[in-house]
């Protein structure tokens, strides 16, 4: 129960990207205390192991080098033993096959006893060599079967319950995405309470306005909303001082400070510390965005739910499950890029808001249902006003026809292809939740229209969110602590004998021997003089020029990385202090990420650390060669530095 009480009130505060995040870490950090997940896994995970030379040749003619690397480099993970070798083996080279080519790999059983042998967490491992953008999907499974299925399911955000956990003195900041207006919210929940409000946009001169409404607050009980907090940075301190300086015994118990913001570095952390915060942007999940729909005002009110003749209530409670889900398809569009829309647009609760009012008001005014002027009002009007793209508009108005049509007052209307999506019959409003919580999480590319490799670049893209967000979190460098009582003595006692058996390296070792290496694989600067005098700057030449530009600029580079390695080295070996630039730099190396200094003075590069270092190696033998030879008869373009 604590550990979903936690889930629950951190998920209120988290932005949707980050909820699943959240959730599979805090799953990893359990396992890691009953020592279920080996910190080499966890780390193989995030970064596919520290890059060396492999010197065994890829037999896979589907799978990248870079790839087979990751695979050889887990074979020497205990509990992987052989793995390299069964690529080698027919007979498991198909069934690995089947793994790469299956629809859901994440799903899919792997050959021989490795389906057995391995648990579900290593399986991920296996997954990130052979299909890492499925990762994500492997990820959700991982955490309900470790923790179960809630903790996937994020709870629908309620105002009440944040509002429960607050009182005079402690703020309500809800965090901003783009597009989205929590007013709407806040007036209905204070109209139901019968709360005074008082609002105020900030901006440049609100802030004197702000104090003086505060301060009425204070003395009548009245809510104080602040609007857009990330336009008044210069005003933040005083704020700060305001939230700091509240007396709870000399202000009004009703009393509460709002705030809104866009994540802002410069808003102030006390506040954030002590305050309840919540985000406010459209859930993620075909599942999830309808759950929240129907949760949030004006579905969720009683009266508007059934404020149709009764002799409509059918069709009518079809046709809002009907725009929901055209409301959830618009915004998960934009997860699959410019295959869902050409320009992402801000689709968001207001423009389902307007047009739930209005299919209400259609139905209540015509005897027949105007599906043309449905359609009209949502494809043109208020989603279709956003949409600035004329193929997207016509794709907005294709969508919601195929839903908005007179087949839909009919039993179970097919919502995808293969009729495994379909507008649930007459029922209750909580069967209606029922029904939706039901409904699986992993959505296929059918329902929007797509083919199924639609999900590829998708899942590809949420895999390198999600890692690159995990290694956020990752500050490194503490060890796990151990039990306590006898136990964990008898253990102690046990390890010290195993002292000198093995020795584990720590974070520091890691990021000393890759430096190490880096450093040893880096050749010296190109001699400028020798340069300029063999290729001089000649009208008829201007390759000549480029020549000895590029090579500047790579010196320049050259620089940077060896002096950066080389001061990290000493530091770890205490010659040098060790700063915080050069223990941010040592994080990096652990994580396999291109090191920030470098990337000052690099050119631009998506590649992981091991990746770019090979591509700068790659770069500088291209212009020795091109420097003690002869210019090239073809250039390698991308291989200049100013591309």
């Amino acid at each position: 129960h604590f550990t979903y009480s936690l889930y629950i009130n951190i998920c209120r505060s988290l932005l949707e990207k980050d909820k699943l995040l959240f959730s599979f870490l805090l799953s990893v950090r359990i396992q890691m205390g009953k020592n279920n997940i080996e910190p080499e896994r966890w780390y193989f995970l995030l970064t596919g192991g520290v890059a060396e030379d492999n010197p065994h040749a890829n037999p896979v003619a589907w799978m990248s080098d870079n790839r087979w690397d990751e695979m050889c480099r887990l074979d020497k993970l205990p509990g992987f033993e052989g793995l390299r070798k069964s690529f080698s083996d027919p007979a498991m080279l198909a069934g690995w096959n089947d793994v790469y080519e299956s629809a859901n790999a994440h799903k899919a059983s792997y050959p021989g006893e490795w389906d057995t042998n391995l648990d579900l967490f290593s399986k991920i491992l296996v997954l990130r060599s052979i299909r890492p953008d499925k990762i994500v999907l492997a990820v959700q499974a991982y955490v309900v079967a470790v923790q179960g299925d809630k903790f996937v399911k994020p709870p629908p955000f309620i105002l009440g319950d944040s509002y429960e956990d607050s009182d005079n003195v402690t703020p309500l900041v809800f965090i901003l995405s783009a597009g989205s207006d929590p007013m709407a919210a806040i007036v209905k929940f204070g109209n139901d309470l019968g709360a005074q409000r008082g609002s105020i946009s900030l901006g440049q001169g609100q802030g004197v306005k702000a104090e003086k409404m505060i301060e009425r607050g204070y003395k009548d009980g009245s809510w104080v909303i602040l609007q857009n907090c990330h336009l008044a940075e210069s005003w933040m301190p005083d704020l700060e001082r305001i939230c700091e300086t509240m007396d709870s015994s000399a202000m009004h118990p009703d009393f509460r400070l709002w705030c809104t913001t866009y994540p802002n570095p410069n808003f102030p952390v006390t506040i954030l510390q002590n305050s309840v915060k919540m985000s406010f942007e459209p859930p993620s999940g075909l599942r999830q965005n309808l759950m929240g729909s129907y949760t949030s005002d004006p579905i969720s009110d009683p009266e508007f739910f059934s404020s149709v003749n009764e002799a409509k209530n059918d069709v009518y409670h079809k046709m809002v499950y009907g725009l929901c889900f055209f409301h959830a398809i618009t915004q998960e569009r934009r997860a699959f890029g410019a295959l869902g829309w050409n320009n992402p647009y801000e689709f968001n609760e207001s423009d389902l808001r307007i047009s739930v009012m209005q299919l209400s008001m259609f139905l209540n005014l015509y005897e027949e249902t105007p599906y043309k002027a449905l359609n009209y009002c949502f494809g043109r009007c208020n989603y279709g006003g956003r949409v600035t793209d004329d193929k997207d508009e016509r794709t907005l108005a294709v969508i919601l026809r195929s839903y908005f049509k007179e087949e839909i007052a009919g039993d179970n209307m097919k919502l995808s292809e293969s009729g495994t999506w379909t507008i649930p019959t007459e029922r209750s409003y909580e069967e209606y939740l029922e029904y939706i919580d039901k409904l699986p999480i992993e959505v296929p590319p059918e329902v929007f229209g797509m083919h199924e490799n639609a999900n590829m670049t998708k899942d590809q893209n949420a895999t390198t969110l999600l890692f690159n967000s995990i290694l956020l979190t990752q500050k490194g460098g503490g060890g796990g602590g151990g039990d306590e009582g006898e136990e964990g003595d008898e253990d102690d006692d046990k390890d010290a004998d195993k002292a000198d058996e093995e020795e584990v390296k720590t974070q520091d070792d890691v990021s000393y021997d890759i430096a190490e290496s880096t450093f040893a694989k880096i050749p010296g600067k190109f001699d400028m003089e020798l340069a300029e005098l063999k290729y001089p700057v000649q009208w008829d030449q201007s390759m000549n020029t480029v020549l000895c530009q590029e090579l500047e600029r790579f010196n320049k580079l050259n620089g940077v990385i060896k002096e950066s390695l080389d001061s990290f080295m000493k530091a770890v070996k205490g010659i040098v202090v060790m700063s915080s630039e050069l223990e941010k730099l040592g994080n990096q190396l652990y994580y396999s990420k291109i090191p920030s200094v470098w990337d000052a003075a690099s050119y631009p590069s998506l590649k992981p650390l091991a990746s770019y270092v090979a591509d700068f190696l790659e770069r500088l033998t291209f212009l020795q060669t091109w420097l003690d030879l002869h210019a090239p008869p073809v250039s390698w373009i991308s291989g200049f530095f100013f591309t």
